[in-house]
């Protein structure tokens, strides 16, 4: 069985996305997490979940953008671990703060929207990482873009889930929606064929170069 081959980028990914959990899991274990351990590392698979998520939706525009093809080599990648830090940010919830009492869990998600919403975020990764594959884009055939296009939704709700933890401290939530906003506005059709002509512009050598240059 042969390993799977990764580009140097596509290598970076893997670290970059890694490398934040293996930070966590040290400070853990070696009790240099803030005063209140379980509500930093809640904090920071939430954040890392937000910034892979938000790289993801970054390579589409990447490519059109600049022609920047191994980033969408990187997009699942990014996608799944998205998915990873949400599913820990979700998992230290109900079970470090709530023992996995689900009446509580229900309590909180009945009673507090940032909690509703976030879950609401998770719940429509979940189908996404587990299709991820080839072999479930080869079952699904045209379905498989419908489906995933899903992930637009779940960064519109994870922002809102930001905004809504935050309360008053909104400034940082509101840089993340922007950035996100922009990234989902650059996949509309009209953008996103004005923004390949850009490129394809800026590419093309002008009249009479050559001959300047020889």
């Amino acid at each position: 069985m042969s390993l799977p081959k990764f580009s140097p980028f596509q290598l970076a990914v893997h670290v970059a996305a890694l490398a934040p959990l293996a930070v966590l899991v040290i400070a853990w274990q070696t009790g240099n997490l803030s005063v209140n351990p379980i509500q930093d590392a809640t904090f920071r698979t939430g954040k890392t979940a937000l910034a892979l998520l938000t790289a993801s939706l970054a390579c589409t525009p990447a490519n059109t953008l600049f022609g920047f093809r191994p980033a969408l080599k990187a997009r699942r990648a990014l996608g799944l671990y998205a998915f990873l830090y949400a599913a820990i940010h979700f998992s230290i919830f109900i079970g470090l703060d709530y023992g996995f009492d689900l009446r509580l869990v229900a309590l909180e998600l009945a009673e507090k929207r940032y909690i509703l919403v976030g879950a609401a975020a998770l719940l429509i990764l979940l189908p996404l990482a587990i299709t991820s594959t080839k072999g479930w884009q080869r079952r699904l055939g045209k379905s498989w873009k419908k489906l995933h296009r899903w992930v637009y939704l779940a960064g519109v709700l994870v922002i809102f889930h930001y905004i809504w933890v935050q309360k008053a401290d909104i400034g940082q939530p509101l840089v993340w929606g922007a950035l996100v906003g922009i990234l989902l506005l650059l996949r509309a059709p009209a953008i996103r064929k004005r923004a390949a002509g850009w490129r394809a512009a800026i590419g093309k050598p002008r009249r009479g170069s050559s001959r300047q240059a020889g």
